[in-house]
């Protein structure tokens, strides 16, 4: 498994030749394991390679330093079976669109060509969700376009790549989905990918002052909304998904 160092100054990028199925971005460590953690747990199950790349490093948050945090993301990425994390050091707290950082995140889209890309929540209470989610929306339609250049490390031209599907995760703000998706059989997967964020949540013995995520009743309430997503669809538990798009079926016997 391949992890950037985001303690290194600049572009924490590495050229990496490997297709990923599923690439699953978040603004902050933890994000993905919050939102989508029992999703990229099944499919990575089932034989897709998937991965997580991190916008930020998280050090705005209350609790942990970027080195606690790091290793923390390390080990709740083995836990999800992923191919890869990455983390691109973008500024946490002040994450925008703009150009620079669109370059950044279409040179990683081009390196690991996903065909579908999951983000942020469009708007939630930290509002660096939301400006991620934008940025990666846009990202992944410009990374399609053949006149915008981009290099990898080595120099090599990169070829377009556009990712045939971006959802949107589900955070703090109860949105509601587009569709669900059965976890059953991986809650514990995701949740022990939680856990492995040590410094961001609930722990008793924890001298760190305490936020509305690191609280009892905020841990407790994440198997409560996947039970939730699961009833609606008949399940033990569920991760609800936002479309970018209309999503179409080819027959009805497609859909559960």
């Amino acid at each position: 498994m391949h992890f950037c160092n985001p303690l290194l100054a600049g572009f924490l990028f590495k050229s990496i030749t490997m297709k990923l199925e599923i690439l699953a971005f978040g603004a902050h460590p933890d994000d993905v394991e919050l939102g989508a953690g029992g999703m990229l747990a099944k499919h990575a199950s089932l034989g897709h390679k998937v991965g997580i790349i991190d916008l930020t490093q998280g050090e705005m948050g209350t609790r942990g330093t970027p080195e606690i945090r790091l290793k923390e993301a390390q080990e709740a990425a083995k836990i999800l079976n992923c191919s890869i994390r990455e983390n691109l050091g973008l500024r946490d707290g002040f994450i925008r669109n703009s150009e620079e950082n669109q370059r950044v995140i279409i040179k990683a889209i081009r390196t690991y060509r996903p065909d579908i890309v999951l983000c942020n929540a469009p708007s939630d209470r930290h509002p660096d969700h939301g400006h991620a989610s934008k940025l990666v929306v846009e990202s992944c339609f410009l990374a399609g376009l053949r006149m915008l250049k981009t290099s990898n490390e080595e120099g090599e031209e990169q070829l377009p790549w556009r990712p045939k599907r971006v959802y949107h995760y589900i955070q703090f703000d109860s949105l509601t989905p587009n569709f669900v998706v059965d976890i059953s059989g991986f809650m514990e997967q995701k949740m022990a990918s939680i856990k492995a964020h040590t410094s961001q949540f609930y722990n008793p013995n924890s001298e760190e002052p305490e936020t509305v995520i690191s609280s009892k009743y905020f841990f407790d309430s994440l198997e409560g909304r996947a039970r939730e997503f699961g009833r609606t669809i008949y399940t033990e538990f569920g991760e609800g998904l936002i479309a970018e798009e209309m999503i179409g079926v080819e027959q009805l016997f497609t859909l559960m």
